[in-house]
């Protein structure tokens, strides 16, 4: 086929607001280098790291909760994920659901014509397993957030499914973040979980996927969510921060907290883990700065894990999982590209459940 020159991309010119999302209908379309393909974007689904990355949330700097807004001080030497400065302008997106329609030379034309999903953890060919060798989708390389966008091959994922494009896009970055936390630590049918922020994309895939593995799962949302979350398949449904954990809980013996919301409540979520229980964290959405009494930690035999690099077969498995019907979309609104920036103030107000997509 005859590919553009040109394309509509949302481009994010710095750190900042809103506003620095910018519209530009004539961005150079990009050409696969001779390992990558291109991809015909069809939805890309939103998420943290995007809304992060933008702000500079991620630098020591700002200690606030994530509001999506500029924040006056933000780090020079690390605002992205990894701690390290970011190029603009930088095309954002890393949940690409669409179809390849160009190859690099090394790349098998066959190719041509799958339906993908991205696996948005950029990986050195030659040493996969070394998490110091990695960027993302969006971040260290220009992502989805326009009508084409380029991707090493290996990181486009052939799915079969007669999902939508849109509800597909909903998998990628939420689902592979839950299932790192629960893969690191060591989540299994005799585990309770706890999942604060149930309703947020990350939270509903915790909740899913901890039932796949055969958990039983708590889940902490607003009220006005759980109808949403108990359709996701929670075992029980608590209020969003109830103000006595511990009684709200009853007999419940918590031995998994995986978090992503962190900020004033974080030590009550410590304190009902059972003895040798296991905290998981993958954000802090609302805030990072957390009080942590380390006789809690030590004299229960606790463990702590971040998680943030997944293991490289992480992805592949969630394609099985969609698959075979095992873990289903969340797909709470879509919006076109150019509503880029109405979406992401959707998405930052969290009165959603589930993901939010946008489609070129």
């Amino acid at each position: 086929m005859n590919l553009p020159k040109t394309m509509r991309a949302m481009v994010t010119m710095g750190h900042g607001d809103l506003d620095q999302m910018v519209l530009h209908e004539d961005w150079p379309c990009p050409t696969p280098a001779p390992d990558d393909v291109l991809i015909r974007v069809r939805a890309c689904g939103l998420n943290n790291t995007d809304v992060n990355t933008r702000s500079g949330w991620y630098s020591k700097t700002v200690t606030d909760a994530t509001t999506g807004g500029a924040f006056a001080d933000v780090g020079e030497d690390d605002p992205t994920w990894g701690g390290a400065p970011i190029t603009f302008p930088r095309i954002q997106g890393a949940d690409v659901c669409g179809e390849i329609v160009a190859v690099g030379e090394n790349v098998d034309p066959s190719r041509i014509g799958e339906r993908v999903i991205t696996d948005g953890w950029l990986r050195d060919a030659d040493d996969p397993e070394d998490m110091n060798k990695t960027g993302y989708f969006g971040s260290e390389r220009d992502g989805g957030f326009a009508e084409y966008t380029t991707t090493p091959s290996r990181n486009a994922l052939a799915v079969q499914s007669d999902l939508s494009d849109a509800e597909l896009a909903t998998f990628s970055c939420s689902y592979s973040t839950a299932e790192g936390m629960l893969t690191r630590a060591g989540v299994g049918a005799d585990d309770t979980v706890l999942v604060p922020g149930a309703s947020g994309g990350v939270g509903g895939a915790l909740v899913q996927l901890a039932k796949r593995r055969g958990a039983r799962v708590i889940a902490l949302a607003s009220e006005a969510k759980h109808k949403d979350v108990a359709e996701l398949g929670a075992d029980v449904i608590l209020a969003r921060a109830p103000e006595t954990l511990r009684t709200a809980l009853g007999d419940e013996k918590v031995t998994v907290v995986a978090d992503v919301v962190g900020g004033p409540y974080w030590p009550t979520l410590i304190d009902v883990l059972e003895r040798g229980g296991r905290y998981t964290c993958s954000g802090a959405i609302a805030g990072p700065m957390v009080d942590l009494d380390l006789r809690t930690f030590y004299l229960r035999d606790l463990t702590f894990t971040g998680s943030t690099v997944i293991t490289p077969e992480a992805m592949p498995n969630l394609i099985r999982y969609i698959e075979n019907g095992e873990i289903k979309p969340a797909l709470a609104a879509t919006y076109p590209l150019d509503q880029l920036r109405e979406a992401q103030a959707a998405f930052i107000a969290k009165k959603h459940t589930g993901n939010i997509v946008v489609t070129p």
